[in-house]
């Protein structure tokens, strides 16, 4: 699953922390990759602060993804927030588009987007 919003999109980003939380615990192995805005909510406290009404608190889903399957952070959107890998929560993976690709062309993946 990709996300590509944050605060500037808010409901979509909710969605897509949503449905990889509620993948993840019913027991679906689940990739969470994080461009754009969304980036910075592997960044310790973003996603503590973020709200969105009538949504399940973003840190509890986030965590979620972390204990349950894998967390990315694109390289080149830490990169263009100045982000390296000791800025990001522990857990978290940067990785580039071709490890996507990989995982995204893997026998039964699917691939979301939000």
């Amino acid at each position: 699953m990709k996300a590509t919003s944050g605060e500037d999109a808010p409901e979509r980003c909710a969605q897509a922390f949503t449905v990889c939380s509620v993948a993840a615990l019913s027991g679906v192995r689940v990739s969470l990759w994080l461009t754009g805005e969304s980036t910075w909510l592997a960044v310790p406290g973003r996603a503590e602060s973020f709200v969105l009404a009538h949504s399940a608190p973003l840190a509890g889903l986030r965590d979620d993804v972390l204990a349950q399957g894998q967390l990315t952070v694109c390289t080149q959107c830490a990169a263009r927030r100045s982000l390296t890998q000791e800025d990001l929560l522990p857990g978290v993976r940067l990785a580039g588009a071709a490890v996507f690709v990989t995982e995204a062309l893997e026998d039964g993946a699917q691939a979301l987007v939000y």
